[in-house]
């Protein structure tokens, strides 16, 4: 507990188990949660099962509450007037290599509260300890985009929504290696997590997932409480008889027009199994339509298709927001595909890891020397930048180039934005599928 102001109190806790004095704690905080999220009141079989997620999770929540007389007939003092949630997972940061992060969830003030500083406490107060605890990385996803910039945080993957025509245009130049199958959702509580972590493990950008995705993707849970009945799963076996994919998918009704078929989640380990996922899909008998909300953007099924435009996708959103806590164990953790030097000197309005850092890479790794504190700095800055737009580098998804022809980057060495763009290159585009 610390004190924010005499009126308000920040507390941190983990989600108590049902049969725990503390559980009313953690349902009003759940609530409050979905208060600020604009959810229809959430009945106690769905707090339940919202909370047992989160233990499962070990997620840690932290709450804002009134310390002092609360007006007659408001909520409760026992009600938060702002959330913030944490748990840690990794992130594939590129070439293989997982990098523990602590992802940001449920960040809300309640309207009347606004503009008291109270998700700058609660942001400043977990941040300092996630690095506190040794963390080189934070992540969260956006529901406003104008919101955490000032935090440090950086775009570093999107994503599209995807409509893919499947009647008689749709033909892939693509010769299967395996084949797919239906099954019962419920085989996605076990195998779910085992096809996503291959997916994960090769996907620059990818968060490890929470218990909710196992859940939901069979059908188990929905995003309005309770089961799903109405989805169905096919799973795609490679060339050795594995599973390396799979699809749980819903259909929108008769309504729909034309007859459509929505994707609730589409993990595939290969390229061969995500193209002939796709193929199932395109063959379900009354359906013209397939659509998808969480799709990479820039996706290989276009470029399969003799038609590319049975694809209609959305404009590209951002997705995957990052913020380095530490510069040099963050940068030092990465793979490099090209050798090179760079000094950074690196702004961070919260004061966690500015400072002039210099970045030697060699055979795919590299040594960061810091300077400031009693160190000598580098060298003259060949970059200077702020850690949110460094965050947004980091994965290889947003060019160096760019933002420094937007003048979110300084280049002071001439050709150092590119430089920077080849040694912060990754294997792949990087992706997430894990909304958190």
């Amino acid at each position: 507990m610390s004190n924010l102001s005499a009126d308000y109190e920040i507390r941190r806790f983990q989600a108590a188990a049902k049969d725990d004095p503390a559980y009313a704690e953690s349902v009003a905080w759940m609530r409050a949660v979905a208060f600020g999220f604009h959810d229809a009141r959430r009945s106690d079989e769905r707090v339940d099962k919202s909370i047992e997620l989160q233990r499962t999770d070990g997620r840690v929540m932290t709450g804002v509450y009134q310390a002092g007389t609360v007006p007659c007939h408001s909520l409760g003092a026992d009600v938060p007037v702002a959330t913030f949630g944490t748990m840690t997972k990794t992130l594939n940061i590129g070439f293989g290599r997982l990098l523990d992060t602590r992802l940001v969830t449920a960040v809300t003030v309640r309207t009347s509260h606004r503009r008291r500083g109270l998700l700058r406490r609660m942001m400043g107060e977990d941040l300092a300890l996630a690095r506190e605890e040794g963390l080189a990385m934070a992540a969260l996803t956006a529901s406003e985009a104008s919101i955490y910039g000032r935090f440090g945080f950086g775009v570093a993957t999107s994503e599209q929504s995807m409509k893919v025509d499947t009647s008689a245009r749709f033909r892939l130049n693509h010769t299967p290696v395996g084949s797919v199958e239906v099954a019962e959702p419920k085989v996605l509580l076990d195998l779910a997590p085992e096809v996503f972590d291959r997916l994960h493990r090769s996907t620059p950008g990818s968060i490890g997932r929470h218990e909710f995705y196992r859940q939901f993707a069979s059908g188990s849970v929905s995003r309005d409480g309770g089961e799903d009945p109405k989805v169905k799963v096919a799973l795609h076996y490679g060339p050795r008889g594995d599973v390396d994919g799979y699809v749980s998918y819903r259909f929108a009704g008769w309504s729909s027009t034309p007859y459509t078929m929505e994707v609730v989640d589409l993990v595939a380990a290969t390229g061969a199994a995500y193209l002939e996922l796709w193929q199932y899909l395109a063959a379900i008998d009354l359906v013209d339509r397939i659509t998808w909300e969480e799709a990479p953007v820039d996706d290989t099924l276009r470029w399969a298709l003799e038609d590319a435009r049975c694809v209609e996708a959305s404009e590209a959103r951002d997705m995957l927001w990052l913020r380095i806590l530490d510069v040099k164990q963050a940068l030092e953790a990465r793979h490099y595909p090209a050798d090179g030097r760079l000094v950074l000197k690196v702004a961070d309005s919260l004061g966690l890891t500015g400072g002039t850092f210099a970045l030697d890479a060699g055979g795919g790794g590299a040594v960061v020397t810091a300077g400031g504190g009693g160190a000598p700095e580098p060298s003259a800055p060949d970059l200077e930048l702020d850690v949110a737009a460094l965050s947004a580098i980091y994965l290889g998804g947003v060019s160096p180039v760019t933002l420094a022809a937007s003048g979110r980057i300084l280049e002071h060495t001439p050709g150092a934005a590119f430089r920077a763009a080849r040694m912060f290159a990754v294997e792949r585009p990087p992706h997430c599928l894990t909304h958190f």
